[in-house]
């Protein structure tokens, strides 16, 4: 290049603040840290070992035991909690497992604060779907409809028995309206007014969800388009949170994260309490079996995921992959 042709270059390079991993690690605008993190554990009733679950490559249905170590090994690595699901061997009409302070769920809980005590929080999902014969999140009519309101007087002695067990959080999925108010007066009139209520505010009947069905033996026919929210709406999902905060909710959440991002980013905007975004069983499947097909970097997709729901303004995550980004944190 001559001398007439040389072209000055710019003054302004953003590229500089690239150049080097310790340049890029001090201007970061986003970090995932293990305490961020909540891991999701499925407790099934009599197992003796784990049980693998094939959509979910690495996840299984624990035992009692292995749900110990599980946690143990969850409050190590500096997570933030866990969220506990409950697998019944039986299953009825009303969901009558979920109350019954024998059944699993309220023993896993039992379990947890007695294994990890205050190192984890302890959070249990307070739904009915996995311990009714239909499968619905809450009570039938006879004509089959969900009954909103007698779901609601289940989901308040749901509450009281997870409380009774001694969960720290309790995290009401149903979408039944009014469903926070319910649990949050429930539990301060029984004198548990220290639990913590994390409310499944914005939770849309996503397709999604698909191998959470597998891991929770669903028994669902049908769908739940009735209460869950329409993917199509946005602004509905914001409308549901304010509502669940004016209710009591001490945090919020949108669920699933990734094809609802613009919701999680909405959300952080309008409330001034925690949000929180479920990385979702499909989310984790699609992402495993591009990896094991080669398709993908497994372990930077894991983190550059887990970084994107933190960026659109998520203050927790419940990721299937939790204790495993705490070790590639770590590292």
């Amino acid at each position: 290049m001559t001398e007439e042709t040389h072209v000055q270059g710019p003054t302004i390079r953003p590229r500089r603040l690239r150049r080097t991993p310790a340049l890029r690690r001090m201007v970061a605008e986003t970090h995932v840290v293990p305490s961020s993190l909540v891991l999701p554990v499925f407790i099934r009733e009599s197992l003796s070992d784990p049980h693998p679950i094939s959509s979910m490559p690495g996840v299984v249905q624990h035992s009692r035991d292995s749900l110990k170590r599980a946690v143990a090994e969850a409050a190590e690595l500096g997570l933030g909690g866990v969220m506990l699901f409950g697998i019944p061997e039986h299953k009825d009409a009303t969901g009558s497992g979920a109350l019954d302070p024998a059944g699993v769920l309220n023993l896993a809980i039992t379990d947890v604060v007695a294994e990890v005590g205050d190192q984890l929080t302890v959070m249990s999902d307070l739904c009915l779907d996995e311990f009714t014969d239909h499968g619905h999140c809450g009570l039938l009519t006879p004509d089959g409809e969900v009954d909103n309101d007698q779901t609601l007087a289940a989901y308040a002695e749901m509450a009281l028995a997870q409380a009774a067990a001694g969960v720290d959080m309790v995290g009401p999925s149903g979408m039944m309206d009014g469903q926070v108010a319910v649990v949050r007066k429930a539990l301060d009139d029984a004198g548990h007014s220290h639990v913590s209520v994390l409310a499944y505010s914005a939770k849309y009947a996503s397709a999604f969800f698909g191998p959470f069905r597998e891991a929770v033996d669903s028994s669902l026919v049908g769908d739940r388009r009735t209460y869950q929210q329409d993917p199509a709406n946005a602004l509905e999902g914001v409308r549901e949170v304010l509502l669940d905060v004016a209710e009591g909710a001490d945090l919020v959440m949108v669920k699933p994260a990734l094809p609802y991002l613009d919701v999680v980013r909405r959300v952080r905007d309008a409330v001034d309490v925690p949000v929180a975004a479920y990385n979702v069983s499909g989310e984790y499947a699609m992402l495993e079996a591009a990896a094991a097909n080669g398709w993908i970097d497994r372990e930077a997709a894991i983190l550059e995921t887990l970084t994107s729901i933190r960026r659109a303004g998520a203050d927790v995550i419940l990721t299937y992959w939790a204790s495993e980004a705490a070790r590639l944190l770590r590292a």
